[in-house]
């Protein structure tokens, strides 16, 4: 078993800090869940550092249940009621993700806003070389990633219901002002690479708006597999969704090519013999991805969403070491976050330096 598959896949009991009345929730699921049986037992997910995540188990069958976490929290985190909606709109459309049942917005049932969806068996793969596969599955595996993407990008987010779910334009800037906020509200140390991140990324943002669904956290590991074939069944957490610009979210996916080992789990494929593994280059990918989206030129300025996504993730990754010091955080292993976040603003800015 791989680190980051021993740190985030499985349960375990309840943290104390996040455990509430299963007995109230079992009252609530009886007359809010179509189907659902009692009695119920509740185990709480390793993952799902920022919005916690337990696991339900009745007679009735599994459920998975989402919550915002309890106690001071950053503006505009956590969303989950946001989660909910964009899981219902794309369940409604076949998209691959787990069934939705129900938002429940009564504090006084879990103690904060929460909802439920169905737990999807599968295979989730940790490890981004696949070591349980061979090369042809690989192959696949990758592939029905692509075209996963590629069909969420190729929504109209108009027929989705979802035209309000974000700010249609100028989706770079205002993402670059959110993370910059909340990176200097969590920040603990002054790390130079990401103030020079803040400083140069507004000033070089391309002309392309495209406008789609993102969904804003798009990895391998956020999906759920088939247990026997390379198909994914479930796209999994979505709490950093939006309307926003589908170059974004892909050029994040893209950083499985350009990620090395520092210490935030599993490392990218740098350094991997790909054409051994069966896994496609980082450019065939993206060429594969730009014919199933229309977009016959490709990708230009690469090197600016390189820099974009290293910095967002930073951020990202400082927002959940600056819970670690409020004492909200999630997960047990919150903490490697912090220690990520200098390393990947350097990064970030060796792809400014590249685009110079």
């Amino acid at each position: 078993m791989s680190r980051r598959q021993e740190q985030f896949s499985g349960t375990r009991e309840v943290s104390p800090s996040l455990r509430f009345d299963p007995e109230t929730l079992e009252e609530y699921m009886v007359s809010h869940v179509e189907g659902f049986e009692g009695p119920l037992t509740v185990k709480q997910f390793k993952g799902g550092q920022s919005n916690p995540t337990y696991l339900l188990i009745s007679k009735s069958g599994k459920y998975v249940l989402r919550r915002k976490p309890p106690g001071k929290l950053l503006k505009s985190a956590h969303a989950v009621d946001r989660e909910f909606r964009v899981i219902s709109a794309l369940y409604a459309a076949d998209f691959p993700v787990p069934r939705p049942f129900v938002l429940c917005r009564d504090e006084e049932v879990v103690g904060t806003i929460f909802f439920i969806m169905e737990f999807v068996e599968g295979r989730i793969f940790w490890d981004l070389d696949l070591p349980e596969c061979g090369p042809e599955e690989r192959r696949e595996i990758y592939d029905n990633a692509n075209q996963t993407i590629a069909d969420l990008h190729n929504f109209d987010v108009e027929e989705l219901g979802l035209s309000d779910y974000g700010k249609p334009g100028n989706y770079f800037a205002r993402q670059i002002s959110r993370w910059t906020k909340q990176y200097l509200a969590s920040e603990i140390e002054n790390i130079a690479d990401m103030h020079r991140l803040i400083e140069w990324l507004p000033d070089n943002i391309p002309d392309d708006d495209s406008v789609s669904v993102v969904h804003g956290d798009f990895r391998l590991d956020n999906m759920i597999f088939h247990q026997n074939q390379p198909k994914v069944l479930a796209v999994l957490d979505w709490e950093l969704s939006t309307i926003g610009h589908p170059l974004g979210d892909f050029t994040y996916h893209m950083m499985t090519w350009q990620m090395p080992g520092i210490g935030i789990g599993s490392s990218g494929l740098v350094g991997k013999d790909l054409i051994a593994l069966g896994i496609p280059s980082e450019d065939d990918y993206l060429e594969t991805y730009c014919n199933r989206t229309g977009r016959v030129s490709g990708i230009g300025n690469r090197n600016f969403y390189s820099a974009y996504n290293f910095f967002r993730l930073a951020a990202i990754l400082q927002g959940i070491a600056g819970r670690v010091r409020d004492g909200t955080a999630a997960s047990a292993h919150a903490e490697d976050a912090g220690r990520a976040v200098a390393p990947l603003a350097e990064l970030g800015w060796q792809f400014v330096k590249k685009s110079h």
